[in-house]
């Protein structure tokens, strides 16, 4: 089960909102829908849930790129909203060079990328634990040390140290 919410800071605090991510395919759209929930172009957090598997958080500031936490990578690679956070450049990946090994672009032989022994493609890997800015939210109140400590209820655990716990709790 999936869980996703905005929160936008504002002059008297944080404002939430349920949000839904069938129409949100990559990591551009979700940063418009941030931006969108913005008010004078103040911070938005975007959080992302898959109940006891992984959480994501994605911070908008004003027209500045989306800064992005995800507590298990591979975990959310499994996911298709967590596809959505895994971006070639989070990934340290260049998309460059998955371009270049196709030869052929006509699906033979000398075409297709190399797999392992398993049929995975090592490119496609991703490694399990957290991936990201883990110091998405210092200046917010939670540190990065806590944030990479977070089990459970991390959505609710960050809301809390945040300050805007009952305005997350409203949404849920």
């Amino acid at each position: 089960m999936y869980f996703a919410a905005l929160l936008a800071r504002t002059e008297d605090g944080w404002e939430a909102s349920d949000t839904e991510l069938d129409d949100v395919e990559t990591l551009a759209d979700l940063a418009d829908l941030a931006r969108e929930a913005s008010v004078d172009d103040d911070t938005v957090l975007a959080f992302i849930e898959q109940e006891d598997a992984w959480f994501g958080v994605v911070r908008v500031d004003g027209e500045e790129d989306p800064r992005i936490y995800i507590s298990d990578a591979a975990a959310a690679a499994r996911s298709s909203y967590g596809e959505i956070l895994l971006t070639d450049e989070l990934l340290g990946r260049d998309p460059e060079e998955d371009l270049d090994r196709l030869v052929d672009l006509d699906g033979t032989e000398d075409g297709e990328p190399e797999g392992s022994a398993d049929g995975e493609d090592p490119d496609e890997i991703v490694p399990p634990g957290p991936i990201g800015d883990s110091r998405i939210l210092d200046d917010l109140g939670m540190t990065e040390r806590q944030l990479r400590t977070l089990d459970g209820d991390a959505l609710g655990v960050i809301a809390e140290a945040l300050g805007c716990m009952d305005v997350l709790e409203a949404v849920r």
